[in-house]
């Protein structure tokens, strides 16, 4: 069956918060220090979120600190909270400052095809309010925020909805993701045929992840629509 979209999850996919195996934009090792906690207890407690961070449970992230805060019996302070959220939006945005040109001209090319794209990102709201003002946004066709929608990869709900908004059948798209939150399992789930991005992940991390066909470098996306549309 032909491609007629393709699905992209966002970080460390089309963006990435690393570059020469650094972070972009440290990430803050203060949130503790300032809001004068114990940092093992509040790791534990932000951990234990991670889904209700990323299907929209909270509203934002001040409404989760402020929850974490009021189980470990803190009292919390508006101010520093509100200072570590902004930190926290300038941390997640450094990943869309220097866009990778060959992520640019694979969706150009992929448009190109007649073939729709669309974001599938599992993301709170601090952490994607650079996309609309990045050279990304004006490539898609659409983007669902997984806080948006209430439904989180790799719940099939996410990638279904994507499908009806793109108006295209799971058989005739593509799913492309670093692996993380077991991505690639949930779209090859709902019959989508998933594959593994590794341009910007290193191989001790994307060799642990098998039985999905590993593309090494973007242009490679172009061969499979090719092959897969040849049939």
């Amino acid at each position: 069956m032909k491609v007629k979209a393709v699905f992209f999850d966002l970080f460390e996919t089309l963006i990435s918060e690393f570059e020469n195996g650094s972070r972009k934009a440290a990430r803050s090792t203060r949130l503790e220090e300032a809001l004068g906690v114990d940092s093992k207890l509040f790791r534990t407690e932000w951990n234990a979120r991670q889904q209700q961070r990323m299907d929209g449970t909270y509203s934002d992230f001040p409404s989760v600190i402020n929850e974490i805060l009021e189980v470990l019996g803190h009292a919390a302070d508006e101010g520093v909270v509100e200072a570590l959220h902004q930190e926290r939006i300038a941390e997640k945005a450094a990943a869309f400052d220097k866009l990778d040109r060959r992520i640019l001209a694979m969706l150009e090319q992929v448009k190109e095809l007649g073939i729709r794209i669309c974001l599938i990102s599992n993301c709170t709201h601090e952490e994607v309010t650079a996309w609309h003002s990045s050279g990304l946004a004006a490539c898609f066709d659409a983007a669902l925020f997984s806080y948006q929608v209430k439904a989180a990869k790799p719940h099939p709900d996410i990638y279904l909805l994507a499908c009806e908004k793109m108006g295209v059948s799971p058989a005739e798209a593509l799913f492309v993701g670093d692996g993380g939150s077991n991505e690639l399992e949930g779209a090859a789930k709902v019959g989508m045929t998933a594959y593994q991005a590794t341009w910007f992940v290193p191989p001790y991390i994307s060799d642990k992840l098998t039985g999905y066909p590993k593309l090494a470098e973007p242009s490679e996306l172009l061969e499979q629509i090719r092959l897969h549309n040849s049939r």
